[in-house]
């Protein structure tokens, strides 16, 4: 199972307005494990960054006058994502850069949900937290995420923390040294290993069983439930 956590930065907030990307940044999972592959490019917009944007992030117009075109890189970006689950938060924002874009390539490449499942963290988080705040920095909070780091908004670290996020959101650590083992995106566990079983040999487990006063105070227990409930299914068990 891969998985592409992807994050992106821009020149402002609306593609209507023709904004453009300006970062990616993605990390790559296979079974849920950080392989420690990522993708990251920093793009030229061919277009001023809007002032609020650059509040967030911190880039500026001067530091992407050298950086390659979306089409430079657009090739080489969509080798390194296709086919992978791509893992975003609030997913309908970045995806509608990303098509937008694509969009600008003439048709030669198609909708980059086309390519890849797409799985929205923001979604899951509203599922699982309703009613509470669930950006990134809340999450990092909740699951106990380090996020120090994250004075400016930047593509390639928000990915990294999100993916830590979302491992800790759907299920946690599931890598427990044991072969074969892989895992849905809900956090379950499909284990198909080998069972590694004590030697022969060992000794027997020591028994130890109930002495009369505690025999007689569980005897009182029961009876007490009986009294309370009408029927107690515990003393029926010797029958």
């Amino acid at each position: 199972m891969r998985q592409i956590v992807l994050d992106t930065e821009t020149t402002g907030l609306e593609t209507s307005q023709d904004h453009r990307i300006i970062e990616i940044g993605c990390v790559e999972m296979i079974n849920r494990k950080l392989t420690g592959r990522h993708y990251h490019q920093y793009i030229n917009p061919q277009r001023k960054v809007d002032e609020g944007a650059m509040e967030v992030h911190g880039i500026t117009d001067q530091f992407l006058e050298d950086k390659p075109t979306y089409e430079a890189i657009s090739a080489e970006f969509m080798a390194f994502v296709d086919g992978a689950d791509l893992i975003i938060h609030n997913a309908p924002f970045d995806l509608g850069f990303i098509n937008h874009e694509i969009a600008k390539l003439s048709g030669r490449v198609k909708p980059i949900d086309s390519h890849c499942k797409i799985i929205d963290t923001l979604a899951l988080a509203r599922q699982k937290h309703p009613g509470q705040k669930n950006n990134l920095d809340a999450l990092c909070k909740r699951y106990g995420v380090d996020n120090s780091q994250r004075d400016l908004h930047g593509a390639l670290l928000d990915a990294e923390i999100l993916a830590d996020v979302y491992l800790l959101m759907t299920g946690g650590q599931v890598n427990l040294n044991i072969s074969d083992q892989q895992a849905s995106d809900s956090g379950e566990i499909n284990q198909t290993s080998n069972i590694r079983r004590l030697p022969d040999g060992r000794p027997a487990l020591r028994v130890i069983t109930a002495n009369e006063a505690e025999l007689a105070s569980h005897q009182q227990k029961l009876e007490a439930i009986k009294a309370a409930s009408g029927e107690c299914i515990w003393q029926n068990l010797g029958e």
